[in-house]
């Protein structure tokens, strides 16, 4: 199972993942440690919030996105691309990877808009945008 962690330092999960641009790509199955494959920078019109859905993106080969935050319509984006999303409170790419394959993953703390709404919307595609 190929799964991507948005990490925008590769050091850490990042939040925010249609606006994610780096993705530590793992190779992992249950009983073994993870390995990372890959790291994926791509440009900002490449990010799934920027990308206009024509062709084939880099993230359409892996089976699950695991970041700290996610909007409905990343999650929704993803879905159509075959791909599992998956949000967390866990900041270890590694961990995170671990700990979703042994089904005990930190669910990520709850999407807050507040500071969004008072300057005019969120732009996250959650459904929350004025």
């Amino acid at each position: 199972m190929l799964i991507a962690v948005a990490s925008q330092n590769f050091r850490t999960v990042t939040g925010h993942a249609g606006k994610s641009r780096r993705f530590m790509v793992f190779d992992a199955a249950p009983g073994r440690a993870p390995q990372e494959l890959e790291r994926i920078d791509l440009p900002k019109e490449m990010s799934i919030h920027e990308f206009s859905e024509q062709g084939a993106h880099p993230l359409d080969a892996v089976d699950v996105v695991i970041a700290g935050s996610a909007g409905a319509g990343f999650i929704s984006r993803m879905a159509a691309r075959d791909v599992i999303a998956i949000t967390t409170a866990e900041t270890d790419p590694v961990v995170a990877v671990q700990t979703y394959l042994a089904g005990t993953l930190a669910p990520a703390a709850p999407h807050d808009h507040d500071d969004e709404e008072e300057e005019g919307g969120c732009d996250c595609h959650c459904g929350n945008a004025e």
